[in-house]
């Protein structure tokens, strides 16, 4: 399957990210299209191309965006989640960097159609980078008269706010990003009412992933039909994949949802020379582990699925041989203890408890007894957190149960670091993976 650049298409232009380089590629058209239409017009398309969101959970963004309710004598709000902290996620920081003004379109037409007239980019505070772009792109558009009042004289208003956010992973989860945004603490609000009722300042509010938005102004420029020419019937479109790992070449590869990973692994140049695959991870650390017997399946949200995983960001990690399961479970359970927030119990405790206990079969000090311990663990978090951190927290473990269960009952008696030289695992250059 090939290549499908479109949001990446001219990446290698390096004034892609002012106003004249986007426009020069035909940036802000689809802005002219969308304000003659009526905004239900525009609803209606999104949720005709079937676009699902970009940012892990796939939902349909035109369905979502019905939602919210019209002349309802409040005000609406666009919000833009670009605080992405997945590990091993890294594809809207790319967007926001080489092309911000792809993003900036998508945020006007996006809010045009659900009657908003204030937008926020909540982006990732570590990044400071991308946020400077971002704000440089927001400052043009408004200088040119596409932010503002009454944007190219259709009677439509538009503030947009660039937001830096305190750098907690949990603000990656939408309602703690409003508590965030609001200037409270960044922690997870009960659903419902959920946000397109009640969200930002109590009232109507949209929150969608970067790259979701950024998909929008070619689907008001180039139509439905167009979309759907990529991918499959469930899940249409084409996706922003991020490969990183044992790979000769990681980085950035935007190809039509159902291409399978063997085809992206070539695309990548293949593992690192003298290595072979261990295991890949589809989405980020949230999503389980797959195999090599998975290389052939189509990354679409329902062949995920049906394998046991889920697409998610679409950012793929693939290990090598020089790897321990053990140790890469236990640091995701690290980082899933260090930023829960500590609302809820089954969170709070079940992500020291699970660490605790991994950390012994890192060392080498595990028991059978405590593999069971673990499992148990994990079924007490998952379906039971406030919200979708627990479920992430709890699915390293059972994966890599599935697939290597010999590497933890090894464990028992011998640590990690014993089994695989940690040195070998690097990708520096030079390391020995033979």
């Amino acid at each position: 399957m090939k290549l499908t650049p479109v949001i990446t298409e001219h990446w290698d232009d390096p004034e892609l990210y002012t106003l004249d380089g986007y426009q020069r590629h035909g940036g802000y058209i689809a802005l002219e299209k969308a304000l003659k239409q009526d905004p239900d017009t525009i609803i209606a398309t999104v949720k005709d191309s079937g676009l699902r969101g970009r940012g892990g959970a796939g939902f349909p963004t035109g369905l979502k965006w019905s939602f919210v309710p019209q002349n309802d004598g409040k005000p609406h709000y666009l919000v833009v989640n670009a605080d992405e902290s997945e590990p091993g996620a890294c594809k809207d920081i790319p967007i926001m960097m080489a092309n911000p003004h792809s993003l900036l379109e998508g945020v006007i037409i996006s809010s045009f159609a659900i009657r908003a007239n204030h937008a926020f980019i909540y982006i990732r505070g570590e990044v400071p980078q991308a946020i400077r772009k971002v704000a440089y792109a927001v400052k043009q558009a408004r200088e040119a008269g596409l932010i503002g009042k009454n944007i190219q004289g259709s009677g439509f208003d538009l503030e947009v706010t660039v937001h830096a956010g305190a750098g907690a992973y949990i603000c990656g989860e939408e309602t703690a990003l409003l508590d965030s945004l609001e200037g409270y603490r960044g922690q997870p609000r009960l659903k419902p009412p959920f946000p397109a009722v009640a969200g930002l300042y109590a009232s109507p509010t949209v929150i969608n992933n970067v790259e979701t938005i950024a998909n929008i102004p070619y689907i008001v420029d180039r139509g439905v039909e167009w979309f759907r020419q990529f991918g499959t019937e469930k899940s249409p479109g084409f996706k922003v994949f991020a490969v990183s790992g044992h790979v000769q070449r990681p980085g950035i590869y935007e190809a039509p949802l159902g291409i399978t990973m063997r085809e992206l692994l070539d695309y990548a140049g293949g593992m690192r020379p003298g290595a072979e695959l261990k295991f890949w991870i589809p989405g980020g650390s949230s999503v389980p582990m797959l195999t090599a017997e998975h290389l052939d399946l189509p990354l679409t949200y329902e062949a995920m699925a049906e394998a046991g995983t889920m697409l998610g960001t679409g950012t793929p990690m693939v290990f090598d041989q020089t790897v321990s399961v053990v140790k890469a479970v236990t640091r995701w359970l690290e980082f899933y203890k260090h930023e829960s927030c500590g609302k809820c119990t089954p969170c709070r405790e079940g992500t020291y408890w699970i660490t605790g206990v991994l950390e012994k079969f890192e060392h080498g000090h595990g028991t059978e007894s405590e593999m069971e311990t673990l499992t148990t663990l994990c079924g007490q978090i998952a379906g039971r957190s406030f919200c979708a951190l627990g479920d992430a927290a709890a699915t390293p473990y059972p994966a890599a149960m599935k697939y290597f269960s010999d590497e933890f009952t090894a464990a028992t008696h011998t640590s990690a670091d014993a089994q695989f030289d940690p040195i070998a695992s690097y990708v520096f250059s030079g390391a020995n993976v033979s």
